[in-house]
Protein backbone atom coordinates (compact mmCIF):
# COMPACT_ATOMS: atom_id res chain seq x y z
CA UNK A 1 0.00 0.00 0.00
CA UNK A 2 1.36 3.39 -1.02
CA UNK A 3 2.29 5.95 1.62
CA UNK A 4 0.21 8.86 0.33
CA UNK A 5 1.94 11.31 2.68
CA UNK A 6 5.40 10.41 1.32
CA UNK A 7 4.10 10.46 -2.24
CA UNK A 8 2.46 13.85 -1.82
CA UNK A 9 5.58 15.28 -0.20
CA UNK A 10 7.67 14.24 -3.20
CA UNK A 11 5.13 15.59 -5.68
CA UNK A 12 5.26 18.91 -3.81
CA UNK A 13 9.07 18.91 -3.61
CA UNK A 14 9.53 18.17 -7.30
CA UNK A 15 6.85 20.70 -8.23
CA UNK A 16 8.62 23.44 -6.27
CA UNK A 17 12.10 22.54 -7.52
CA UNK A 18 13.95 24.01 -10.46
CA UNK A 19 14.48 20.96 -12.64
CA UNK A 20 18.10 20.42 -13.75
CA UNK A 21 19.28 20.02 -17.34
CA UNK A 22 22.20 18.23 -18.95
CA UNK A 23 25.39 20.24 -19.35
CA UNK A 24 25.51 19.76 -23.12
CA UNK A 25 21.90 21.00 -23.41
CA UNK A 26 22.78 24.19 -21.53
CA UNK A 27 25.89 24.65 -23.66
CA UNK A 28 24.01 24.18 -26.95
CA UNK A 29 21.27 26.59 -25.88
CA UNK A 30 23.83 29.21 -24.82
CA UNK A 31 25.47 29.00 -28.25
CA UNK A 32 22.13 29.25 -30.02
CA UNK A 33 21.09 32.31 -28.06
CA UNK A 34 24.04 34.23 -29.48
CA UNK A 35 23.34 33.07 -33.05
CA UNK A 36 20.50 35.24 -34.37
CA UNK A 37 20.65 33.63 -37.81
CA UNK A 38 19.95 30.13 -36.54
CA UNK A 39 17.82 30.91 -33.48
CA UNK A 40 14.45 29.32 -34.30
CA UNK A 41 11.92 27.09 -32.55
CA UNK A 42 13.24 24.23 -34.69
CA UNK A 43 16.87 24.73 -33.68
CA UNK A 44 15.94 25.04 -29.99
CA UNK A 45 13.84 21.86 -30.24
CA UNK A 46 16.84 20.04 -31.71
CA UNK A 47 19.01 21.27 -28.85
CA UNK A 48 16.71 19.88 -26.17
CA UNK A 49 15.24 16.81 -27.93
CA UNK A 50 17.71 14.43 -26.24
CA UNK A 51 17.23 15.85 -22.74
CA UNK A 52 14.16 14.27 -21.07
CA UNK A 53 14.13 16.57 -18.03
CA UNK A 54 14.51 19.76 -20.12
CA UNK A 55 11.64 18.50 -22.28
CA UNK A 56 9.43 18.07 -19.19
CA UNK A 57 10.57 21.45 -17.88
CA UNK A 58 9.34 23.13 -21.07
CA UNK A 59 6.03 21.25 -21.21
CA UNK A 60 5.40 21.86 -17.49
CA UNK A 61 5.96 25.60 -17.90
CA UNK A 62 3.74 25.83 -20.97
CA UNK A 63 0.88 23.94 -19.31
CA UNK A 64 1.10 26.09 -16.16
CA UNK A 65 0.89 29.23 -18.31
CA UNK A 66 -1.73 27.95 -20.73
CA UNK A 67 -3.84 30.60 -22.42
CA UNK A 68 -7.61 30.36 -22.14
CA UNK A 69 -7.82 30.16 -25.94
CA UNK A 70 -5.63 27.03 -25.94
CA UNK A 71 -8.01 24.09 -26.24
CA UNK A 72 -5.67 21.43 -27.67
CA UNK A 73 -3.02 19.53 -25.75
CA UNK A 74 0.60 20.28 -26.63
CA UNK A 75 3.05 17.39 -26.58
CA UNK A 76 5.40 18.30 -29.40
CA UNK A 77 8.45 20.27 -28.31
CA UNK A 78 8.68 22.50 -31.39
CA UNK A 79 4.96 23.30 -31.18
CA UNK A 80 5.40 24.26 -27.52
CA UNK A 81 8.28 26.57 -28.44
CA UNK A 82 6.27 28.21 -31.22
CA UNK A 83 3.44 28.89 -28.78
CA UNK A 84 5.78 30.23 -26.11
CA UNK A 85 8.22 32.20 -28.28
CA UNK A 86 12.04 32.02 -28.20
CA UNK A 87 12.64 34.99 -25.90
CA UNK A 88 10.07 33.94 -23.26
CA UNK A 89 11.56 30.45 -23.42
CA UNK A 90 15.04 31.71 -22.51
CA UNK A 91 13.62 34.06 -19.88
CA UNK A 92 11.35 31.57 -18.12
CA UNK A 93 12.57 28.03 -18.87
CA UNK A 94 16.11 28.42 -17.62
CA UNK A 95 18.74 25.87 -18.80
CA UNK A 96 20.05 25.48 -15.24
CA UNK A 97 20.87 24.14 -12.71
CA UNK A 98 23.10 21.54 -14.33
CA UNK A 99 22.45 17.86 -13.71
CA UNK A 100 26.17 17.17 -13.44
CA UNK A 101 26.43 19.70 -10.58
CA UNK A 102 23.45 18.04 -8.88
CA UNK A 103 25.50 14.84 -8.57
CA UNK A 104 28.72 16.43 -7.29
CA UNK A 105 28.23 15.01 -3.80
CA UNK A 106 26.89 11.71 -5.17
CA UNK A 107 29.23 11.00 -8.08
CA UNK A 108 28.52 7.26 -7.92
CA UNK A 109 24.86 7.92 -8.83
CA UNK A 110 25.64 9.87 -12.03
CA UNK A 111 26.55 6.88 -14.28
CA UNK A 112 23.28 4.98 -13.66
CA UNK A 113 21.34 8.19 -14.27
CA UNK A 114 23.16 8.85 -17.55
CA UNK A 115 22.55 5.26 -18.63
CA UNK A 116 18.83 5.91 -18.10
CA UNK A 117 19.01 9.02 -20.28
CA UNK A 118 20.84 7.04 -22.97
CA UNK A 119 18.17 4.31 -22.86
CA UNK A 120 15.37 6.87 -23.04
CA UNK A 121 16.92 8.38 -26.15
CA UNK A 122 17.32 4.99 -27.78
CA UNK A 123 13.69 4.18 -26.95
CA UNK A 124 12.52 7.50 -28.40
CA UNK A 125 14.40 6.81 -31.64
CA UNK A 126 12.87 3.34 -31.96
CA UNK A 127 9.37 4.65 -31.23
CA UNK A 128 9.77 7.51 -33.73
CA UNK A 129 11.05 5.24 -36.52
CA UNK A 130 8.26 2.70 -35.98
CA UNK A 131 5.58 5.41 -35.86
CA UNK A 132 6.84 6.77 -39.20
CA UNK A 133 6.89 3.24 -40.63
CA UNK A 134 3.27 2.76 -39.49
CA UNK A 135 2.26 6.12 -41.05
CA UNK A 136 1.26 7.49 -37.65
CA UNK A 137 0.85 11.22 -38.20
CA UNK A 138 1.57 11.86 -34.48
CA UNK A 139 5.08 10.40 -34.65
CA UNK A 140 6.60 13.26 -32.64
CA UNK A 141 4.14 12.71 -29.80
CA UNK A 142 5.08 9.03 -29.79
CA UNK A 143 8.78 9.98 -29.64
CA UNK A 144 8.21 12.29 -26.65
CA UNK A 145 6.14 9.66 -24.83
CA UNK A 146 8.98 7.13 -25.16
CA UNK A 147 11.56 9.73 -24.13
CA UNK A 148 9.60 10.55 -20.96
CA UNK A 149 8.47 7.01 -20.13
CA UNK A 150 10.72 6.84 -17.04
CA UNK A 151 10.86 10.53 -16.14
CA UNK A 152 9.87 10.04 -12.48
CA UNK A 153 12.75 7.60 -11.99
CA UNK A 154 15.18 10.07 -13.58
CA UNK A 155 13.96 12.86 -11.32
CA UNK A 156 14.38 10.69 -8.25
CA UNK A 157 17.97 9.89 -9.26
CA UNK A 158 18.57 13.66 -9.34
CA UNK A 159 16.80 14.52 -6.08
CA UNK A 160 17.09 11.30 -4.02
CA UNK A 161 20.28 9.57 -5.21
CA UNK A 162 20.87 7.75 -1.90
CA UNK A 163 17.43 6.13 -2.01
CA UNK A 164 17.83 5.18 -5.68
CA UNK A 165 21.25 3.64 -5.00
CA UNK A 166 19.70 1.64 -2.17
CA UNK A 167 16.95 0.38 -4.49
CA UNK A 168 19.55 -0.59 -7.08
CA UNK A 169 21.72 -2.42 -4.55
CA UNK A 170 18.77 -4.39 -3.11
CA UNK A 171 17.77 -5.51 -6.59
CA UNK A 172 21.33 -6.45 -7.54
CA UNK A 173 21.53 -8.60 -4.41
CA UNK A 174 18.20 -10.34 -5.12
CA UNK A 175 17.18 -10.24 -8.79
CA UNK A 176 13.93 -12.10 -8.02
CA UNK A 177 12.47 -9.06 -6.24
CA UNK A 178 9.95 -6.97 -8.17
CA UNK A 179 10.97 -3.37 -8.80
CA UNK A 180 7.70 -1.94 -7.48
CA UNK A 181 8.06 -3.91 -4.21
CA UNK A 182 11.59 -2.59 -3.61
CA UNK A 183 10.50 0.97 -4.44
CA UNK A 184 7.61 0.63 -2.00
CA UNK A 185 9.99 -0.63 0.68
CA UNK A 186 12.54 2.18 0.26
CA UNK A 187 10.41 5.17 -0.83
CA UNK A 188 6.98 4.27 0.53
CA UNK A 189 5.49 4.48 -2.97
CA UNK A 190 6.18 3.25 -6.49
CA UNK A 191 7.81 5.32 -9.21
CA UNK A 192 4.83 4.60 -11.46
CA UNK A 193 2.55 6.08 -8.79
CA UNK A 194 4.77 9.16 -8.53
CA UNK A 195 4.82 9.59 -12.29
CA UNK A 196 1.03 9.49 -12.60
CA UNK A 197 0.69 12.15 -9.90
CA UNK A 198 3.32 14.39 -11.51
CA UNK A 199 1.62 14.19 -14.88
CA UNK A 200 -1.69 15.19 -13.27
CA UNK A 201 -0.28 17.90 -10.98
CA UNK A 202 1.84 19.49 -13.70
CA UNK A 203 -1.00 19.51 -16.18
CA UNK A 204 0.93 17.48 -18.70
CA UNK A 205 -1.24 16.19 -21.55
CA UNK A 206 -3.42 13.19 -20.76
CA UNK A 207 -2.30 11.57 -24.01
CA UNK A 208 1.24 11.52 -22.69
CA UNK A 209 0.13 9.67 -19.55
CA UNK A 210 -1.85 7.16 -21.61
CA UNK A 211 1.11 6.47 -23.90
CA UNK A 212 3.45 6.00 -20.95
CA UNK A 213 1.06 3.56 -19.28
CA UNK A 214 1.83 0.07 -20.56
CA UNK A 215 -1.16 -1.32 -18.64
CA UNK A 216 -3.68 0.72 -20.60
CA UNK A 217 -5.62 -0.51 -23.59
CA UNK A 218 -3.08 -1.79 -26.08
CA UNK A 219 -3.52 0.78 -28.80
CA UNK A 220 -0.92 0.84 -31.53
CA UNK A 221 0.77 3.90 -30.01
CA UNK A 222 0.88 2.44 -26.50
CA UNK A 223 2.29 -0.83 -27.88
CA UNK A 224 4.88 1.14 -29.83
CA UNK A 225 6.06 3.12 -26.80
CA UNK A 226 6.05 0.11 -24.45
CA UNK A 227 7.98 -2.06 -26.89
CA UNK A 228 10.50 0.69 -27.66
CA UNK A 229 11.19 1.14 -23.94
CA UNK A 230 11.52 -2.62 -23.38
CA UNK A 231 13.82 -3.09 -26.35
CA UNK A 232 16.06 -0.21 -25.25
CA UNK A 233 16.25 -1.60 -21.71
CA UNK A 234 16.94 -5.20 -22.75
CA UNK A 235 19.51 -4.33 -25.43
CA UNK A 236 21.36 -2.18 -22.88
CA UNK A 237 22.19 -5.48 -21.15
CA UNK A 238 23.83 -6.73 -24.36
CA UNK A 239 22.49 -8.03 -27.67
CA UNK A 240 22.41 -11.55 -26.25
CA UNK A 241 19.85 -10.61 -23.55
CA UNK A 242 17.34 -13.43 -23.08
CA UNK A 243 14.32 -11.10 -23.38
CA UNK A 244 15.19 -9.81 -26.86
CA UNK A 245 13.67 -12.69 -28.89
CA UNK A 246 10.25 -11.88 -27.37
CA UNK A 247 10.79 -8.19 -28.19
CA UNK A 248 11.57 -9.05 -31.82
CA UNK A 249 8.44 -11.20 -31.98
CA UNK A 250 6.28 -8.36 -30.63
CA UNK A 251 7.90 -5.90 -33.02
CA UNK A 252 7.11 -8.20 -35.94
CA UNK A 253 3.46 -8.18 -34.85
CA UNK A 254 3.44 -4.39 -34.44
CA UNK A 255 4.99 -3.70 -37.85
CA UNK A 256 3.36 -6.68 -39.60
CA UNK A 257 6.76 -8.09 -40.53
CA UNK A 258 8.39 -11.51 -40.20
CA UNK A 259 10.37 -11.78 -36.95
CA UNK A 260 13.67 -12.12 -38.82
CA UNK A 261 13.00 -8.89 -40.73
CA UNK A 262 12.04 -7.02 -37.55
CA UNK A 263 15.24 -8.24 -35.85
CA UNK A 264 17.36 -7.21 -38.86
CA UNK A 265 15.75 -3.75 -38.80
CA UNK A 266 16.66 -3.24 -35.13
CA UNK A 267 20.22 -4.47 -35.56
CA UNK A 268 20.72 -2.36 -38.67
CA UNK A 269 19.55 0.73 -36.78
CA UNK A 270 22.02 -0.15 -34.01
CA UNK A 271 24.84 -0.60 -36.50
CA UNK A 272 25.09 -4.32 -35.79
CA UNK A 273 24.00 -5.82 -39.06
CA UNK A 274 27.24 -5.35 -40.94
CA UNK A 275 29.77 -4.79 -38.22
CA UNK A 276 29.18 -6.09 -34.71
CA UNK A 277 32.24 -4.29 -33.44
CA UNK A 278 31.34 -0.83 -34.67
CA UNK A 279 30.34 1.62 -31.91
CA UNK A 280 26.91 3.19 -32.12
Amino acid sequence: MEDNKALNEWVHKLSQSELPVLRHTARDLALLRTDDQNLTAHSIANAIRHDPIMTVKLLRYLQSHKRKAQTTEVVQVEQALLMLGTEPFFNHVAPYPLIEDQFKTHAVALPPFLRMVHRSNRASEYAYDWAVYLHDMHFEEVRVAALLHDIAEMLMWCFAPDAMLKIRDIQLHDKALRSRDVQQQVLGFTLAGLQKELVKQWGLPELLLTQMDGDSVKSQRVRNVTLAVNLARHSANGWDDAALPDDYSELGELLHLPVEQAMAMVKEDAGLACDLGRPH
